[in-house]
C-alpha cells in the first residue's frame, strides 16, 4: 500500500474499517459493537475470547470475518479428547524414512478455537505458546506461524460441567474479551427473515494479509499524547487492590487487578479506535472505549463482592 503521509493512511483505515462493517453486518445482524471489538483486536493484532450462549452467531462471525478479510480460516472444536498435536501437528516417518513435520491447523491466519474451556490444560497450554510466540515447538524445532495470526476463541458461560476454566495466564493473553448478548426484537426477526429463506449472500474480499499488517504497523506509529497514556496505566493501576491509586471500592471489592499487559492494550486499542474514527491521536475518550473488554477478564472479584451483585463491569465503570 502507498500512501503519501501517514494522515492519508489513517484516512484510508478509516474508510477500510467501515467497508469492512458493513460487509460483515450483511450477515451478522445487529451485532455492531461486537463487529467493531474483533476488528480492534485484528487490527492491534490481538486475540478475542468471545463469550456467549449457543446460538449467537459467534462460529458465523469469525467466519464471516475470515471470509472478507481475505484470510485462512480454521475451525478447531475443542473437546476433553484433544491432543496438542491435533492442534499444532505432529512429526510422522514418511516414505523415505526420514520424519517429516506435519502441520496443524493451528497453521491458519485466523483460528477459530470453538468452546476452548472444554479441553485439558495440555492442550490449552499447546494454543497458548502459538498465541504469545506465534510459532509452535515439535521434537525440539520451531515452526513459525503464518502471519497475520489471530485466535478467536468461544465460551459458553452456562455449561461449567466437565470444562477446564482458562488459567489466568492464558486469560490475559486474550487482549478483549467480549460479552455476546440476546439479539434485539427487531435484529431477530431480520435473522430469522434472512436465513429461512432461500437467499444467499456474496461477500466482497475487502483486504488481504499484507494490507492487515500495514494497517497494525500504522496503528503503532500513531502518536499518543503523554495526559492519554498516563490515564490509560494509571486506569490498570487503578484495578489493583492496596495500590497507589487504587480507590475504596477496589481494596474492598477486588482480590486481583490487571497486570501490565492491560496498559499496553488500552494503549494500542485506544490508538486503533482512534484510527478507525478517522482521528488521527487517540484521546481519553478512545481509551474508554475500549476499556470495558481489555480489563473485564484481567479482574477477579472477592467473595463480597459476588454476595453484594456487583458486577465487574459496574466496578470498571466507576473506575472510568
Amino acid at each position: 500500500m502507498q500512501y503519501k503521509n501517514e494522515v492519508e493512511a489513517v484516512d484510508a483505515l478509516h474508510h477500510t474499517f467501515n467497508k469492512i462493517k458493513t460487509e460483515i453486518s450483511k450477515v451478522v445482524v445487529g451485532q455492531d459493537d461486537i463487529i467493531k471489538s474483533v476488528l480492534i483486536a485484528i487490527f492491534s493484532n490481538g486475540h478475542c475470547l468471545l463469550v456467549g450462549v449457543p446460538g449467537l452467531a459467534k462460529t458465523l462471525l469469525v467466519q464471516t470475518v475470515a471470509s472478507v478479510l481475505d484470510l485462512d480460516f480454521n475451525r478447531i472444536q475443542f473437546t476433553p479428547d484433544l491432543m496438542p498435536s491435533d492442534i499444532i501437528g505432529a512429526e510422522i516417518l514418511g516414505e523415505d524414512r526420514n520424519f517429516k513435520f506435519i502441520k496443524g491447523p493451528v497453521f491458519s491466519n485466523i483460528i477459530l478455537a470453538d468452546e476452548i474451556n472444554r479441553t485439558p490444560p495440555k492442550t490449552q497450554a499447546a494454543l497458548l505458546e502459538a498465541m504469545q510466540e506465534k510459532s509452535v515447538t515439535a521434537a525440539g524445532l520451531t515452526h513459525t506461524l503464518p502471519k497475520p495470526f489471530f485466535v478467536l476463541a468461544t465460551q459458553n458461560p452456562i455449561e461449567q460441567e466437565g470444562t477446564y476454566p482458562l488459567p489466568e495466564a492464558q486469560l490475559d493473553r486474550f487482549m478483549f474479551n467480549i460479552q455476546l448478548n440476546y439479539p434485539k426484537f427487531a435484529d431477530e426477526l431480520n435473522i430469522v427473515k434472512n436465513t429461512t429463506s432461500n437467499r444467499t449472500i456474496q461477500l466482497e474480499k475487502i483486504i488481504h494479509a499484507d494490507d492487515i499488517q500495514f494497517f497494525q504497523k500504522l496503528i503503532r506509529d500513531i502518536p499518543v499524547t503523554d495526559n492519554v497514556l498516563e490515564y490509560a496505566v494509571k486506569l490498570a493501576s487503578k484495578t489493583r487492590p492496596n495500590s497507589e491509586f487504587a480507590t475504596e471500592a477496589v481494596n474492598k471489592y477486588i482480590n486481583w487487578g490487571a497486570g501490565p499487559r492491560a496498559s499496553q492494550f488500552l494503549v494500542l486499542g485506544a490508538k486503533c479506535h482512534a484510527g478507525i474514527s478517522g482521528k488521527y491521536a487517540p484521546d481519553i475518550e478512545d481509551v474508554q472505549a475500549v476499556a470495558e473488554p481489555i480489563l473485564r477478564h484481567r479482574i477477579v472479584r472477592n467473595y463480597r463482592a459476588e454476595a453484594e451483585g456487583l458486577s465487574i463491569e459496574k466496578i470498571i465503570k466507576d473506575l472510568l
